[in-house]
């Protein structure tokens, strides 16, 4: 019973993430023509790294969850009370400061990626491997090929500071990196 217990605490955990996540983003839309709910890229980078990548952890998965509540909604200190230090240490770690101009956040993801911990950069793989999916699928409203192409070629960059991190979701990322032309 006790195990029962234990499994059911983690999935009630991971549900109050998905809550506050889906309450955080609730107004937000992603950028593709559907105009999809924001919520469904934060549930998509937590089931990349359960389902493609085997991650059992329960604060990789919350932080996961909640990834871009600081950078994108009003999320503050509510992030370490309700869900912990290591998940909000996570989480500020895959947070780009929006203060900073867009290409010295781009140029600090790629700098910070090899020095960030284990959590981190599972998220981070993850959350690049969804972007990119979605980017093949559609383009988002106001981008050009060119725009989309440069993104593939950043992301790359960034992932590779992240090597040796996660091997399932490397090589489906290199898939990706090959099909656009981009050197290995």
């Amino acid at each position: 019973m006790l195990c029962g217990r234990a499994m059911g605490s983690e999935a009630a955990r991971l549900l109050q993430a998905a809550d506050f996540a889906a309450r955080k983003h609730k107004r937000q839309r992603r950028r593709d023509p559907e105009g999809t709910p924001y919520i469904n890229h934060p549930i998509g980078v937590a089931r990349i790294l359960s389902q493609e990548a085997g991650v059992m952890d329960i604060a990789v998965l919350q932080a996961a969850l909640l990834h871009d509540t600081v950078e994108d909604t009003d999320t503050t200190s509510e992030m370490e009370e309700q869900f912990g230090e290591e998940v909000r240490r996570i989480v500020e770690e895959v947070t780009d400061d929006k203060m900073l101009p867009k290409m010295e956040r781009k140029r600090l993801q790629i700098e910070r990626a090899p020095h960030g911990s284990q959590g981190a950069k599972l998220v981070k793989l993850a959350d690049k491997l969804y972007n990119l999916r979605d980017l093949n699928r559609c383009t988002p409203a106001g981008w050009s090929e060119q725009r989309v192409q440069e993104y593939f070629l950043w992301a790359s960059q960034v992932v590779k500071g992240l090597r040796e991190t996660s091997p399932a979701l490397e090589e489906k990322l290199q898939q990706l990196f090959r099909e656009r032309g981009l050197p290995e």
